[in-house]
């Protein structure tokens, strides 16, 4: 397990929101599967390509047992009447050598405030602190807030894996 495992940075949202960024935990199931329940069918559609709301016992066991080296995955966490709410999520997967996907997630009351960039950054820095050399993204093609913000971090289209999908990808060496 790396030193991401560790992982707790305080950040601010545009709007001055205090936000943490902070390594996923096993015992954030439970709020993982809560945020789920914030997320409209849409939300759902474009992280999952589908609509999904519940998922299998091993389903759940891979979005939640994250071995820190070969996937990685990031929350987000606000302050909400006394309690650390999770308001967004993002991960990384080792899809070959050097090579991660990354997905993410952000509740709808939270979108457009600048989580889904905040996760990326810290992504990021993560995948380069475990020497990848690329990182790369399915988006499906209506997904316009979500190519922006991989745009805005340097992922470029890239030959299409899928034809319903946008594939995109971050040089990172």
């Amino acid at each position: 397990m790396s030193n991401a495992a560790n992982y707790a940075r305080n950040e601010q949202l545009r709007d001055g929101t205090a936000v943490e960024i902070r390594a996923l935990r096993p015992d954030d199931e439970a709020a993982m599967l809560a945020a789920l329940g914030e997320v409209g069918t849409q939300s759902l559609q474009r992280r999952f390509f589908m609509l999904k709301r519940h998922f299998s016992e091993k389903e759940r066991a891979f979005f939640v047992e994250v071995d820190f080296k070969e996937h990685v995955a990031l929350v987000a966490c606000v302050a909400n009447a006394g309690r650390s709410t999770l308001v967004g999520g993002a991960r990384y997967v080792a899809a070959g050598p050097g090579c991660a996907e990354t997905a993410f997630m952000v509740i709808d009351a939270w979108q457009g405030r600048g989580i889904g960039g905040l996760l990326l950054r810290h992504l990021i820095s993560l995948a380069r602190e475990a020497r990848l050399k690329e990182l790369t993204a399915e988006v499906l093609p209506d997904n316009a807030a979500m190519l922006r913000v991989l745009g805005r971090f340097g992922f470029e289209r890239a030959e299409r894996r899928e034809p319903h999908t946008v594939h995109m990808v971050l040089t990172l060496t």
